[in-house]
């Protein structure tokens, strides 16, 4: 089984979903441009895979928070790698907030997050989807990780929980404006559950890395589907997004709910 693409440029890679996918990619064969802060972290990345004889490795630092960076960052890496196609949004941030003590709800806690998982998505996203147009009628993508949190909320983290609905909804419009516009950019959304990673240490100390499905696990489940073809991977829902959290079943109904006013709006232009 292999990835559709060629060469993947993943945000987020110097940890958790984001190096574990990189890590998968690379030895099914394709090639990864790893990006994160962490520069040791992304060198530790490129030591243990750039020996892979049928993938290149190579990795780039950016702070996606830093949103200046963004247009000149995207224009080094189509120069320098005219082949990429498919850029991998799946950095993320995730704090702990009770308005029940609103004493204790720092703002600008509130602000980076939103930042982080949201804003810097769509200046990414901007910066990149003319790039793969480019390519067109050669098929690029965007993915993009958003979390079962998207579909139902969780009583701690409610701030990280709105940033990923936000992108959820911004994705389903995405999809299909380029879609009648016949574009060669595809949109993916991968809905992971909580999986056992670094996501939660800050909150939880070592205890998060216990919290959720073994990452490996999910990594194979989510490979498995990134793989499929046509539109059964524009959405990737793992393990308990598909039934616990509601993605085979309500957000199905809401879907085609959003269709429907589509497909009124429309006529109504008309």
């Amino acid at each position: 089984m292999q990835l559709q693409y060629r060469k993947v440029l993943v945000f987020g890679a110097t940890s958790g979903l984001g190096w574990a996918l990189a890590s998968k990619f690379v030895e099914t064969g394709t090639s990864v441009i790893v990006v994160g802060r962490r520069k040791e972290r992304l060198d530790d990345f490129a030591k243990q895979h750039g020996s892979a004889s049928n993938a290149t490795v190579d990795t780039a630092v950016l702070d996606i928070t830093n949103l200046q960076a963004i247009p000149g960052f995207a224009s080094d890496m189509i120069k320098k790698h005219p082949d990429l196609d498919c850029v991998f949004l799946n950095s993320g941030l995730q704090r702990k907030i009770n308005w029940a003590e609103p004493e204790s709800v720092d703002l600008e806690t509130i602000e980076t997050e939103m930042l982080t998982n949201y804003t810097a998505f769509m200046h990414l996203t901007k910066a990149f989807l003319p790039l793969l147009q480019k390519q067109a009628p050669k098929e690029t993508s965007i993915v993009y990780t958003t979390s079962g949190l998207a579909l139902v909320p969780i009583m701690y983290c409610p701030n990280y929980c709105a940033s990923k609905a936000a992108l959820h909804h911004m994705i389903l419009v995405m999809r299909e404006q380029l879609r009648d516009a016949k574009s060669n950019v595809k949109i993916i959304e991968l809905f992971p559950p909580a999986v056992q990673t670094e996501l939660h240490d800050h909150e939880f100390g070592d205890k998060g890395k216990q919290i959720g499905m073994p990452l490996k696990e999910f990594t194979e489940e989510a490979f498995e589907g990134l793989c499929k073809s046509g539109k059964d991977n524009e959405q990737v829902p793992v393990q308990a997004v598909k039934q616990s959290m509601g993605f085979d079943g309500w957000e199905q109904e809401r879907q085609k709910k959003m269709f429907q006013m589509k497909e009124m709006m429309e006529k109504q232009s008309h």
